[in-house]
């Protein structure tokens, strides 16, 4: 009899019919790379751009959308229905979230990066000033930021293990937690054993994109360096599951391939880590590709409707799921996106070590769009009707 049920359960799967969480049904896969790899990007390319306007006013229609659904609100088909997907979102996020909005900032702790990744300034490839921020140097930045009223911090470093490794990233941590209620990371994918680690120093959540599902174009713009791996990386998020993280971000970089299709794996990941992982939270991040030192072209532009077309097709999928924008994005699409379904927002961001306070004019990561100063962010959110949150919880000890 079991065996029967796995057998059903792995061919409901290949369906697409990950969609419904409110019932977690046990892990039958080591991995999401198994579920992956039943999966072809050709055909689902195929599927997303075979569906019509029947496809899509069905899926408006459902009151609980599947992956179908969601391949529906993401095709070319839907683009007439934007206004009506909007509407719908919207009113899903305030029914869920009400009119609140998280409002959070990276820090750059470390430039250095021994991957190279054709899309990043911090590529080991450029000839670039390496910088890795000391104690002393990470408490100048922090006293920048929580004087801007922020609780909640996102902690990125490049990639480079021997620099800014499992105990550098746990030093920072330690160094900081009394300070902040929310501490997140987006640094290089590690093995659970050093996840448990990091949850222990206080760790709240991991930020980890895969950039493109597309395996092929993956190995094109990361040619060397361990986040060359398309496997391990795609299997990070079931590590920080097992490793009891509590919030779990995904998101793919729109622009090395098509995003509708990326959008879809993403979507497929997601429903497999909440049916898998379903204490954990989860979020969603839409970075574009944006210029940098040694710029790389988008493959595949995606459009301002495109990237609302995603945003709302996500909401629509999930209520839930926490939904981000950064300051990637320009000020006057994020002053009208931001009521469409979005949760979580950053604001005066640097992206580049020591960018606050210690060394403004280093390199960045990537351009910054809206450079708008924290207080203008809020207050425009304020302006919207929305109550601007700083952190997550309040701490009690």
């Amino acid at each position: 009899m079991g065996k029967e049920l796995i057998k059903l359960e792995l061919k409901q799967s290949v369906k697409g019919s990950l969609a419904d969480t409110q019932h977690p049904i046990p892990n039958i896969q080591k991995s999401f790379l198994e579920a992956f790899n039943q999966y072809n990007w050709d055909q689902i390319t195929q599927e997303i751009y075979a569906k019509t306007a029947i496809d899509v006013e069905r899926a408006l229609s459902n009151s609980k959308r599947d992956l179908e659904d969601f391949k529906a609100l993401i095709s070319p088909a839907a683009r007439p229905f934007l206004e009506q997907m909007a509407q719908i979102s919207s009113t899903l996020t305030k029914k869920r979230f009400g009119n609140t909005m998280q409002m959070y900032v990276p820090m750059y702790l470390s430039n250095e990066c021994q991957n190279i990744c054709t899309y990043c300034g911090f590529s080991m490839t450029n000839k670039i000033p390496r910088r890795t921020l000391t104690d002393e140097e990470i408490l100048k930045e922090v006293s920048f930021l929580k004087q801007k009223g922020y609780d909640h911090i996102l902690l990125v470093t490049g990639e480079a293990n021997k620099t800014v490794g499992v105990s550098y990233i746990k030093n920072a941590i330690d160094l900081i937690r009394g300070q902040f209620s929310n501490i997140t990371i987006e640094v290089q994918p590690l093995d659970q054993p050093d996840y448990e680690t990091l949850v222990e120093s206080g760790l709240y959540a991991v930020l980890v994109y895969q950039e493109t599902y597309h395996k092929d174009e993956y190995k094109k713009h990361h040619p060397k360096g361990k986040k060359s791996n398309f496997d391990y990386r795609l299997e990070t998020p079931d590590r920080l599951g097992r490793a009891g993280v509590h919030k779990i971000g995904l998101g793919a970089l729109f622009g090395l391939e098509d995003w509708r299709t990326d959008s879809f794996f993403t979507a497929l990941h997601l429903r497999y880590l909440q049916k898998t992982y379903w204490k954990t939270k989860y979020s969603i991040s839409f970075p574009r590709l944006r210029p940098h030192s040694g710029g790389l072209e988008p493959k595949v532009e995606m459009t301002d409707p495109d990237l609302v077309q995603a945003i709302c097709a996500f909401r629509l999928l999930d209520e839930d799921v926490e939904l981000s924008m950064s300051t990637r994005e320009s000020e006057v699409f994020r002053n009208n996106v931001v009521k469409l379904g979005i949760t979580s927002i950053s604001a005066e961001s640097k992206t580049n070590p020591g960018g606050y306070v210690v060394e403004p004019q280093s390199l960045e990561q990537f351009e910054i769009s809206d450079e708008r100063p924290t207080e203008n962010v809020a207050a425009m959110l304020k302006q919207q009707g929305f109550e601007v949150v700083w952190k997550d919880w309040e701490s009690f000890n």
